[in-house]
């Protein structure tokens, strides 16, 4: 069948327009459609990391956020009787992906600025006021049909389809997809108040985790005087109820007072922890909410579902452009579903354990929790990093020489250009495969070369050659820290596969050769 689109994406939240910029800016025609109009108002993700800003960054969005946003002030956990237990922080400086590691933010302007991004691309098809009533899978395509608030419909074709529909997506339910339930199931107020400088006065100056039995609570400090609060509800109380204003005051009253700020929001939800069976279905494939549901305790909902599309959307550009073909594009395309799916769980069970953590309704095991986190550090707590609760890929496109590097996030160290201003490693060398090297002696130029001739082109990085720009010494112990000399970078800025030495290079290159051609 002709086709019109080479991708066409259901759903233009957060996920979705990610996804069709990323698309878009590898030069696909692309369709997004979603039956909202505008952007949502209400605030709901609140948390972003440095990976989605590298993300960001790589669409041109840094100047465009960096006003909503701010650094993730520390995360104080308090246990029954009020003393500090725990302390998460952020990883300390110089921070090894070039940007702040843990921030907060404001998401309607933010999502503003990725829906313009993707307004200012001709090859980008945007359909608002429109849901997707039927997707059917035709020959080497996608017919999609759609309507209209007014009752217009319309079939259109794409070769892909990203369905970034959310939590209820109409089009995992058309698949016969199911969830499956990673067990975790409560009840929690969510209330956002803006706060005035009365109020301010009167709250924390760091994030709170209220590890109390009676009611856990966390307060997280937003950006400027946004302030939100994460309330368990008790067996028995009405979920509708505690968000009326009156009943919301009343459980904020422990802090602030009417008179101290006004309610944004309060919305009762249920927390889940959900992920699809199965993340592709021939040429579907799901994404953000639609894909994975996990409670708000590490704030990564958001950002689970950008990584799902930066993950994805490299992988569909190499097949649509003929970089990848055949057997390896299905296998391209099957490591999606395998790297993200195993990340999800994994970092799924590790924010649980957390929510036990600050859930324990039992006051005697609460004060045995506390015992053995003061236990474990002497007495004196230390500073977590958030980043360290994050997983690494484990399986799917990776090097089968495993490394203490491999499937982590690549550094991106801040370089000093000629004229004395600092530039982040990837405005500077670009996108794509990366090859970083602590010295070009330790590149074999024909494994170089063999690697780029099927289409895929190599950007090379040499320390030695830029040692006097690197501005923070990022790199350099990185390098030390991995006891390695050279790094295969895939487009998402995950490693493929590191190398001590320069045969190890060749066999590291020919390898990543093989798997994709």
């Amino acid at each position: 069948m002709s086709t019109a689109f080479d991708v066409a994406i259901v759903g233009f939240g957060p996920a979705g327009a990610t996804a069709a910029a990323l698309l878009g800016q590898a030069g696909l025609k692309v369709w997004v459609g979603d039956r909202l109009t505008e952007v949502y108002e209400i605030p709901r993700a609140i948390a972003l990391d440095h990976e989605i800003m590298r993300v960001f960054q790589q669409l041109g969005l840094l100047e465009a956020v960096s006003p909503y946003c701010e650094p993730f002030t520390p995360s104080e956990f308090f246990g029954v009787d009020g003393q500090l237990i725990r302390r998460m922080t952020m990883v300390a400086p110089p921070y090894p992906q070039g940007h702040v590691p843990s921030m907060v933010f404001t998401q309607p302007p933010v999502e503003r600025a990725l829906r313009a991004r993707v307004a200012e691309m001709p090859n980008v098809t945007v359909a608002l006021g429109v849901t997707v009533t039927d997707v059917a899978e035709r020959g080497d395509g996608v017919l999609l049909h759609t309507r209209s608030a007014d009752g217009a419909t319309q079939a259109l074709e794409a070769k892909w389809v990203l369905a970034c529909d959310g939590g209820s997506s109409g089009v995992r339910g058309s698949l016969g997809i199911p969830l499956v339930d990673l067990d975790f199931d409560e009840p929690w107020l969510v209330v956002d108040v803006l706060v005035n400088e009365q109020g301010l006065a009167k709250l924390p100056t760091t994030s709170v985790q209220y590890c109390e039995p009676e009611r856990p609570c966390t307060l997280v400090i937003g950006p400027g005087n946004h302030r939100r609060w994460e309330i368990s509800l008790k067996a028995g109380e009405d979920p509708q109820q505690a968000a009326t204003p009156e009943a919301t005051w009343a459980l904020l009253s422990r802090w602030l007072t009417p008179e101290d700020g006004t309610l944004w929001r309060q919305s009762s939800y249920r927390f889940h922890a959900l992920v699809a069976e199965r993340w592709r279905a021939g040429r579907i494939f799901l994404a953000g909410d639609a894909a994975h549901m996990q409670p708000p305790f590490l704030g990564q909902g958001m950002c689970q579902g950008i990584r799902d599309v930066a993950n994805l959307c490299w992988k569909l550009s190499s097949v649509l452009r003929g970089e990848v073909q055949g057997d390896a594009a299905e296998r391209l395309l099957d490591s999606y579903g395998a790297e993200r799916g195993a990340h999800v769980r994994e970092l799924t069970t590790r924010i649980k354990a957390v929510g036990a953590l600050i859930c324990e309704r039992d006051v005697g095991l609460a004060r045995a929790r506390d015992a053995r986190l003061l236990a474990d550090c002497g007495g004196v707590v230390k500073d977590t990093p958030r980043q360290d609760v994050l997983p690494r890929l484990e399986q799917g496109l990776l090097s089968a020489h495993d490394t203490t590097a491999r499937g982590t996030l690549s550094p991106q160290p801040w370089l000093v250009a000629a004229g004395g201003e600092r530039v982040r490693m990837d405005d500077s060398l670009g996108g794509g495969w990366r090859l970083l090297l602590q010295h070009p002696s330790v590149a074999p130029a024909e494994a170089v070369r063999e690697f780029g001739e099927g289409g895929l082109p190599l950007r090379v990085f040499a320390l030695s050659e830029h040692e006097d720009r690197e501005a923070d010494g990022v790199l350099a112990a990185w390098f030390k820290r991995h006891a390695c000399v050279a790094a295969l970078v895939r487009p998402d800025n995950y490693v493929f596969g590191t190398a001590a030495d320069a045969a190890g290079l060749t066999a590291l290159l020919q390898e990543a050769r093989l798997a994709l051609h």
